[in-house]
């Protein structure tokens, strides 16, 4: 205590000298004046001499003085002594209260000394105004006094009625409490991750925000509360109210850490809620707390005296969660606050805890821990309350059954508690270990009462009553417990029985809330009003737990109070006023004693009746029985009111003074274990219907919980609080829900108890069979919490992580350890693990046999730790992971663990990266495979010598090692050396890394030496000092033949004289294949040093020197080298001038016969002519064929002459490549004049900033390919171009494309064509050509004898091809797409067309041709002396127009022979016309020379047909007419069967249809029984049901060609069909794809085809026949020995049935079509094809798509196809191989291939780039498939660049490669025909 009391005998001289230090501290303080008077009482010359004041600087004389003056009076008499001090209390202002007190009080009692005695008196008049002053701070003390006096007896008498009701003794010194780490301005939020921020790291401190660490007694935290604010935390329950009462007793008694001189105040927030006006400081006292004795005159002297001594009071604020207000809400005022200023009772709160109000008095605030965050910025010191542990509640329930006179019932009490774990934990909390022990009371009487009743009824069979007058046995039962009860409290002492058998922990309540229920009852049964005959029995399932079943007898008074809860609750109200509970609620409350009455005052201080719940979680749970038994809460109220809390508040939250326990309540009410009890207490609702309704509200508020449990974003409380509903609600499928959600459970930051573990147990229990990751991060957790945790089944990873968990917490951790069973990871990382901890985690995991991963990193274990850790390495069979980096280690411990290599055989990577991370990677060993070789990794250490050797040696023992690395050290030559000395020793296969590791030149010469030293090392890769690695041979023992060898030094600062060193190293005889020195300073002085060495370098292969600083004069010499036959040298490439690039490729052995192409390129690179020519004369003498490139170096036309007088004497010259290098028109007709008068150029490409190659031969070679693009050719320059070609060879190919040339430049190359000899193809397309420009081209059709084939088009890619064919035979043809053609456009095309004999074909597409026009061009067409086609597309061709257009081509050309419309485009054929033109149809006789008619998917309707019904009528030749896959209806039927007479000469009718109609069908065939020249039939699509059988069976002996494909049939109809099949026998073509038909219909379909030898064209598509039907197949395939086609796709057919089908097929020599896509084929029908296909010679369509031939089979496939010369489309998608570059090699030898589809195939580079090298062969190759495959950039540039030589090919589709979209659409700039997109 802070109070020492001075003993009445004390001498008044003694005290002065006891506090004359603490008074001199005070005086100092003082005025001077004040100083100055106290001198003045010192007698004579000595006070004369004190009384000079002094001034304001002399603060040391003060010092001086006061001691002289206290030094004095010590000495003085007492009268003089006790003056001075009486004088000193009266003067000073700032003197203590308690120094105050005991001064007067020894002076008082010294004072009996007479005045007169004193020789140094003070005078009585100048005393006068003192002893006045005196008088007024004496009685101002003695009201004081009196006051706190009244205190005392206060809060005694409050003490005793409180502890009336208290269990237990209450004891500061037996309260634990956890202080918290003060964090002030800082609000809390839980740091759980959320789904947004799964897998990254959380910010983790070693102390949580406001983390509760330090443990100690409630007496302890208070020591030291004075002048301080302090806040004492702790839930609702844990006895905050009465431990501040308890405070409050023990001041009253002197006691405890408040002074007993302090006034000691004691307000609740809940008294202070009534305040609704202001009020001031002296009102809240005098008014609301205690009023004084002495009226208003005391008041004002007790408020003076606080006011000068607001230290000497202690304000206690109790229960601030119960204020209705947040006082961080209220603006904090600057200025002091006044004792007498009123205010809102929130703001004099807020005034008291900002210490703007009695600054320096001691503040003690309870509440609960989350209105903590109101507090902070105020609060000094933070504590909690802590629960219970397991002695304490064994304490109170002893205690409790103590009371009640039964210990051995209080012992079979703590026998069900410490066995049931959800008691246990309910139990931490004082309030609910009261509810549990009543619950037990109830239950174990209700036990021994059963017992009793069992052992009366089997010792006396009496009958019992019957149900009219019977007492049955439960309800006799409840009336023993009751009055067994009753008896028990009166503590009669008298025994009924012997004790039972203990129940067991199932009989007990599971739940909170069923604890509730049975409190509730058990309370409840304190009412002795109503009959026990009413009393039912409520019983909990899977128990015998009867507690008397009041519930339903008093229903109607559960619901008056349980909405007197609910509206206390929503008002957010714990105090009720007398008015506001009904009279007969509150009588049958307070007889309950569920209802207590608090002591209120109101605003004027008078004394109010209020009652509240005996605790506000009863309140609660009424408020939640409400929402579940009241008819009037709807479900959208319930919605609204099940909202989970966090257990932490923001600033911004509403403040409530509950725990938000509703939800948890009804959870626990929804359970199907309180149904009945919710029957029984439902009120007002039908009896047949109740346990309906009340079944149907428990399901709404589960499916609310499944929608929380759903939610993956919860923080890590929210987590635990859906755990505990599930819990509550006993229901296993939420359970699952919640796990199957959530994977993970993380939690950060939080405190977790018990009943946390227990609840989150209960669901992994039920719902984690899939097993779940827990994962604690600086989470304060009890051991308790471990044990709990120890029950959790399915556990697969456990993290713990903060430095609060240390040893003790580990060696508990290690103890339940082995009770999870699943458990396969285990992280305690960031802990306080020190060896000791280590060693009982160690001996714990060797019991965890799943275990995989374990991380003890950032821990202190240190080297003897890691040494524990190592022990399991060998008995965890499982184990795949150890992470112990920064454990305090040294190199010891990783020396430990490189050790444990050789005895652990499955350990397969050691990494230790300084030691901040070591980890320890283990494989599984398996028979079934190869364990690879380990690897260590020591990272980023510092070496000495003697550590190299420790790990030299212990490396030397461990088995092979695939890798070492070594990167990030520090080295110095002697640690290098000692490296390479033991480094033959190591058995090591693959590499040596050693990055960014500080390597100085010296460091490599001395790690050069292992190259010649080491035979088992092959490369030497050094590429700076950052990237350093020495690789292996993996061979075990030395050999004889040394293996080849890379020296990589780049970025070395390697210098000329350096190289030296370098040499030496590598000895005599290097077997070097690799020498990389680029990125150094070598210079021209160091390449000649390399290339100096080149003899002895024999095999080596590459020297890169690029970016060595090499000038003009290297690359000289690197020519001459070339030309050298001491070397092998074969490439040299350049680029930069030597400044960048420099590399040096050889061949093979020189003695070698065949001859390499030897390469000198140089690009990018500012040549000068001089330069130019002094390299082409080292070239000179070069005798084997030479590639010359001088790409992108600008050549000026100096440079260019330099070359071109140096050419001639190149005579090995074999390729020159000068791309991007010709700027100007002029230079490329120079070069193109010399080049064309060399005989041996067998090519010439130039262009502007593209490609320019110029190849010879060695020979005369003719023709020559041309191509020059993208210059200016005027007028001028296109003169002198064409005079060059005239004079020069014959081209094959001339390609003047993009060179603006314009309809002039086109029209003078297309008038020069004749004198040319061409015989391939001339491109002028990109040209600007206008329409007029087109028909100059065009015309070229006959002003040029030579050209076959013109394709024109003005759209985007300006495609102007004009074809050469030598052969007359061939058909020509004109195609003209995207042009906009006008009139006159048209009429000078027909007119070319008239007038060209040889042109057989016209294309007009997309040209915005009108109808007229059309109608013009056709008049106009004139075709004497051949056959004609013409197809016209526009995109209005269609429906009416279609039709006119149809009829109006008829009528004004005679000649058409066949006209057809498909879609959007009109095909004519014309032939020489049989009778004059006529301009109009005028006669109705006459008849037109038609011979074919088509309307195909053109949008044609009926009446559209009806109107074509008087042309069709008159043309009397037609042979075929189609009308398919347009609107048909029985119309239009009708129309075809009214004009079908007029045909006599029809043999070809095709209605095709996409929509089903039998009786289109039905009235057609009946029709057609009346044609009997009909022969060909196609009713595809079509529905044939058994009237229409009859009909078409009928038709078939004399059909020719049947199409029937996707029709459906009646069952009967396609048996009949078959039957008549037979009878076909002239049937050729027979399509039935898509037929459904079963299996013994198709089989027999078959059969009947074995009569009919014609067949020549067969489809059965996607008949998915399967063997069965394919095996009938074979049977009839070698009689039909003039089949054409075949389709067999999508029919199941397997690899066996493939080859037989392929057997057959050989003697189907006239095979032109096969398509077998879409089937099971394999390897063997590839290799049977090999053979067939060489058979069938003209087979020119192969589809074998999507069958997994494989890589065999691709090989034979290729084979075949090489041979399949005919071929011209080839469909090869999805065949289960990438390997396709056989058969796209074997299309070389198919010269007619037009189509291509290798398609999703996961084809590379190596199929494009042999696809570029066939491209120039297969001259009629139009489409490309390559979509779904692996080729990169590099493939399409191959055909990219293969495409300039083809311009016949459309497309190249390659969407979905690994080509990204940058690159594509550059690829697609480039050239149109390379296509990424998906259409």
């Amino acid at each position: 205590m802070d109070e020492e009391f001075v003993p009445e005998n004390d001498d008044v001289n003694t005290v002065l000298v006891q506090e004359s230090s603490e008074l001199l501290h005070i005086l100092l303080r003082e005025s001077p004046a004040v100083i100055a008077q106290l001198c003045h009482m010192m007698p004579g010359e000595v006070g004369q001499h004190n009384t000079n004041v002094p001034t304001p600087s002399s603060t040391l004389v003060d010092q001086d003085r006061i001691k002289a003056v206290l030094e004095y009076f010590s000495l003085a008499s007492p009268a003089e002594c006790c003056s001075f001090i009486q004088s000193v209390c009266l003067l000073c202002q700032n003197i203590p209260l308690h120094l105050e007190t005991r001064l007067m009080s020894v002076a008082g009692s010294a004072h009996g000394v007479s005045e007169n005695t004193c020789a140094f008196a003070v005078d009585q008049s100048s005393l006068s105004p003192q002893a006045e002053l005196q008088l007024t701070k004496r009685r101002r003390i003695d009201h004081w006094g009196y006051y706190v006096a009244a205190a005392v007896c206060l809060l005694s008498r409050r003490w005793e009625r409180i502890s009336e009701h208290v269990v237990k003794k209450v004891q500061l010194e037996d309260v634990w409490v956890s202080q918290r780490t003060t964090n002030k301005s800082k609000e809390r939020a839980d740091q759980t991750p959320r789904a947004a921020d799964r897998g990254s790291r959380t910010p983790e401190s070693d102390v949580e925000y406001g983390s509760f660490e330090s443990t100690m007694t409630l007496e302890t935290f208070l020591q030291g509360l004075a002048g301080k604010v302090t806040i004492l935390t702790g839930p609702a329950g844990s006895g905050k109210t009465l431990l501040m009462s308890r405070l409050g007793q023990q001041w009253a008694n002197g006691l405890g850490p408040v002074a007993p001189s302090y006034l000691f105040v004691l307000l609740e927030f809940r008294q202070l809620n009534l305040l609704s006006s202001p009020v001031s400081l002296s009102d809240l006292l005098f008014q609301h707390y205690l009023r004084p004795e002495g009226g208003d005159s005391a008041q004002v002297a007790i408020l003076d005296y606080l006011i000068s001594n607001p230290e000497q009071s202690c304000w206690v604020l109790d229960g601030y969660d119960e204020f209705d207000e947040k006082l961080h809400c209220k603006a904090v005022r600057r200025e002091p606050v006044l004792l007498h200023n009123r205010l809102p009772v929130a703001d004099l709160i807020s005034g008291l805890l900002h210490r703007r109000l009695l600054p320096g008095s001691t503040v003690l605030v309870t509440c609960r821990l989350q209105d903590v965050v109101d507090l902070d910025g105020v609060s000094d010191k933070v504590g909690q309350l802590l629960e219970w542990d397991r002695h304490e509640i064994k304490d109170y329930v002893e205690t409790f059954f103590n009371a009640r006179a039964d210990s051995d019932l209080g012992t079979q009490a703590l026998d069900l508690l410490f066995s049931n774990q959800h008691l246990l934990t309910l139990s931490s909390l004082p309030v609910l270990c009261n509810i549990c022990c009543i619950c037990l009371e109830q239950f174990l009487l209700g036990q021994k009462v059963a017992e009793e009743m069992r052992s009366q009824k089997e010792e006396q069979s009496l009958p019992r009553k019957t149900a009219f007058g019977e007492i049955e046995e439960e309800e006799e039962v409840s009336i023993l417990v009751e009055s067994r009860s009753s008896h028990l409290r009166q503590g009669n002492e008298e025994r009924m029985m012997e004790s039972p058998t203990p129940p067991t922990i199932a009989q007990v309540p599971t739940t909170l809330t069923q604890v509730y229920l049975t409190f509730l009852g058990s309370y409840l049964s304190r009412d002795q009003r109503k009959s026990y005959a009413q009393t039912k029995t409520i019983t909990f399932p899977h128990s015998n737990v009867c507690t008397s079943a009041i519930l339903s007898q008093y229903r109607f008074e559960l619901h008056e109070l349980s909405h007197l809860a609910w509206r206390g609750v929503e008002d957010n109200k714990i105090l009720l006023m007398e008015e506001e509970i009904p009279k007969g609620v509150l009588e049958f409350s307070i007889r309950t004693g569920l209802l207590l009455q608090v002591e209120l005052r109101d605003q004027e201080g008078n004394l109010v009746n209020a009652y509240c719940f005996i605790h506000r979680s009863v309140q609660e749970f009424l408020a939640s029985l409400k929402n579940m038994i009241s008819d009037d809460v709807s479900e959208a109220q319930l919605r609204k009111r099940f909202n989970l809390k966090s257990r932490w508040m923001t600033k911004s939250d509403q403040k409530t003074k509950f725990a938000g326990s509703l939800y948890l309540y009804m959870c626990g009410l929804a359970s199907s274990q309180c149904t009945s009890a919710l029957v029984q207490i439902t009120w007002d609702l039908d009896v047949q219907g109740v346990e309906g309704w009340v079944q149907k509200r428990q399901a709404f508020i589960l499916k609310l919980l499944r929608t929380f449990c759903q939610q993956n974003n919860l923080t890590g409380p929210k987590m635990l609080e859906i755990c505990h509903c599930v819990q509550e609600s006993q229901d296993k499928e939420l359970a699952t829900v919640f796990m199957n959600t959530r994977p993970t459970l993380e939690f950060r930051k939080i405190r977790i108890l018990p009943k946390d573990i227990d609840a989150l147990v209960f669901v992994v229990n039920s719902g984690g069979e899939n097993g779940i990751s827990l994962d604690f991060g600086a989470c304060s957790m009890d051991l308790e919490c471990l044990d709990v945790l120890s029950k959790c089944q399915y556990i697969n990873h456990l993290s713990f992580h903060s430095r609060k968990y240390e040893d003790k917490f580990a060696e508990k951790l290690s103890s339940v350890l082995p009770a999870f069973r699943t458990l396969k990871k285990l992280e305690f990382r960031g802990t306080s693990l020190t060896a000791e901890g280590a060693a009982s985690l160690a001996s714990a995991l060797q019991k965890c046999p799943l275990i995989r991963e374990i991380n003890l990193s950032d821990n202190n274990l240190g080297d003897e730790g890691v040494k524990h850790i190592t022990t399991v390495f060998t008995k965890l069979q499982n184990l795949t992971s150890v992470k112990l980096g920064q454990n305090s280690t040294s190199f010891k411990a990783i020396n430990n663990l490189i050790d444990n290599v050789s005895l652990c055989k499955n350990i397969q990577h050691v990494q230790a990266d300084e030691m901040n991370e070591v980890t320890v990677t283990f494989l599984q060993v398996s028979a079934s495979y190869e364990q690879p070789a380990p690897t260590i990794s020591l990272l980023n250490q510092t070496w000495r010598k003697m550590e190299m050797v420790q790990l030299a040696r212990s490396l030397v023992g461990c088995p092979a090692l695939s890798t070492l690395n070594l990167s990030g050290a520090t080295w110095n030559n002697d640690t290098l050396k000692t490296l390479v000395q033991f480094l033959p020793k190591f058995n090591i296969t693959e590499k040596i890394v050693m990055n960014d590791s500080c390597l100085s030149v010296q460091h490599l010469v001395i790690l050069t030496a292992l190259l010649p030293g080491c035979s088992q090392v092959t490369e030497l890769l050094v590429r700076s000092p950052a990237q350093v690695c020495i690789r292996f041979s993996g061979e075990m023992k030395i050999q004889k033949k040394k293996n080849s060898q890379v020296l990589c030094l780049s970025n070395c600062n390697l210098k000329p004289a350096n190289l030296r060193s370098v040499w030496n190293s590598l000895g005599p005889s290097p077997a070097l294949t690799v020498l990389d020195l680029s990125h150094n300073s070598l210079g021209n002085k160091g390449l000649k040093n390399v290339l100096d060495i080149l003899p002895h370098l024999c095999i080596i292969q590459e020297i890169n020197a690029s970016n060595n600083e090499i000038t003009m004069e290297g690359v000289v010499m690197l020519a001459g080298i070339l030309c050298s036959n001491d070397t092998n040298l074969t490439q040299i490439y350049i680029s930069g001038g030597g400044q960048d690039q420099v590399i040096l490729k050889f061949g093979a052995d020189k003695s070698h016969d065949k001859e390499d192409l030897k390469m000198f390129r140089i690009n990018s690179s500012n040549l000068q002519p001089a330069d130019v020519a002094t390299v082409c004369r080292k070239l000179t003498p070069c005798h084997q064929s030479l590639a010359l490139e001088l790409s992108q170096c600008s050549l000026n036309h100096i440079a260019i002459e330099h070359l071109l007088k140096q050419l001639p004497k190149m005579t090995s010259l074999q390729r020159l490549d000068i791309s991007r290098s010709i700027n100007s028109t002029a230079d490329a007709l120079k070069l193109l004049n010399f080049f064309t008068k060399n005989p041996k150029v067998t090519s010439v490409e130039l262009g502007s900033q593209i490609e320019s190659i110029i190849n010879f031969s060695k020979i005369k070679s003719e023709p020559l390919f041309f191509r020059m693009t993208h210059f200016i050719l005027n007028g001028d320059n296109l003169a002198i171009l064409l005079n060059i070609l005239h004079e020069g060879p014959r081209l094959s190919a001339l390609n003047l494309s993009s060179n603006q040339l314009g309809d002039e430049g086109v029209k003078t190359v297309v008038k020069s064509l004749p004198k040319l000899q061409i015989s391939s193809y001339v491109d002028v397309g990109d040209n600007m050509l206008t329409q007029q420009g087109v028909m100059d081209v065009a015309n070229t059709l006959c002003s040029c004898t030579g050209v076959s084939d013109v394709d024109v088009s003005l759209e985007e890619d300006g495609k102007c091809l004009i074809w050469f064919r030598p052969n007359p035979d061939f058909e020509n043809t004109l195609s003209i797409r995207g042009s906009r053609l006008q009139l006159d456009h048209l009429l000078t095309l027909s007119r070319i067309v008239s007038d060209c004999p040889t042109l057989t074909r016209v294309v007009l597409i997309n040209n915005s041709l009108q109808f007229e026009w059309i109608q013009d061009f056709v008049k106009l067409l004139n075709c004497s002396r051949r056959e004609l086609c013409v197809s016209i597309e526009e995109g209005w061709i269609r429906a009416e127009k279609a039709a006119g257009l149809l009829c109006s081509c008829l009528v004004v050309n005679s000649s058409i022979q066949t006209i057809r419309i498909y879609q959007t485009t009109l095909h004519l054929t014309l032939k020489s016309p049989s009778a004059v033109i006529a301009d109009r149809f005028t006669d109705s006789a006459q008849s037109l020379a038609i011979e074919k008619i088509g309307l195909v998917d053109c949008g044609v309707d009926v009446h559209q047909l009806a109107s074509m019904k008087n042309i069709i009528q008159h043309c009397s030749s037609l042979t075929e007419f189609e009308f398919s896959d347009n609107g048909l209806c029985i119309n239009g039927v009708e129309t075809i069967c009214s004009f079908l007479p007029f045909l006599p000469k029809l043999t070809t009718l095709s209605i095709a249809s996409k929509e089903h109609a039998a009786t289109v069908v039905d009235m057609l065939l009946q029709t057609l029984q009346t044609s009997p020249s009909v022969q060909c039939i196609n009713l595809s699509g079509h529905e044939f049901n058994d009237p229409a059988a009859p009909s078409l069976t009928a038709l078939l002996p004399r059909l020719q060609s049947l199409n029937l494909s996707r029709c459906t049939w009646s069952e009967a109809a396609v048996q009949q069909f078959i039957k008549a099949l037979g009878q076909c026998v002239r049937l050729e073509t027979l399509c039935m794809e898509f037929v459904h038909l079963n299996e013994e219909s198709k089989v027999h379909l078959i059969q009947k085809l074995q009569n009919i030898n014609s067949i020549r064209c067969l489809r059965l598509d996607g008949w998915r026949m399967a063997d069965r039907g394919a095996e009938e197949l074979i049977t009839q395939l070698q009689r039909w020995r003039e089949l054409r086609k075949i389709m067999l796709s999508e029919n199941l057919i397997s690899d066996q049935s493939g080859v037989q089908l392929l057997k057959a097929l050989q003697s189907c020599v006239h095979l032109e079509e096969l398509n077998l896509s879409r089937n099971q084929l394999g390897n063997g029908t590839a290799a049977q094809m090999a053979v067939v296909l060489p058979s069938v010679t003209h087979l020119s369509v192969l589809d074998m798509s999507e069958n997994p031939i494989g890589d065999k089979g691709s090989v034979s496939l290729a084979k075949g196809i090489a041979k399949s010369k005919n071929l011209s489309k080839l469909y090869l998608t999805s065949v289960g191989t990438s390997e396709l570059r056989a058969i796209t090699a074997s299309l070389a030898r198919c010269p007619l291939i037009q189509e291509l589809s290798l398609g999703w195939n996961s084809c590379g580079d190596e199929v494009a780039l042999e696809l570029s090298r066939v491209l120039p062969l297969c001259h009629r190759l139009t489409r490309i498939d390559l979509e779904n495959n692996m080729v990169t950039v590099s493939g399409a540039e191959a055909l990219l660049r293969a495409l300039k030589c083809h311009p016949a090919l459309q497309i190249i589709r390659l969407w979905k490669n690994e080509i990204s979209k940058i690159d594509a659409q550059r690829l697609h700039l480039r050239d149109k025909r390379l296509n990424f997109s998906s259409i």
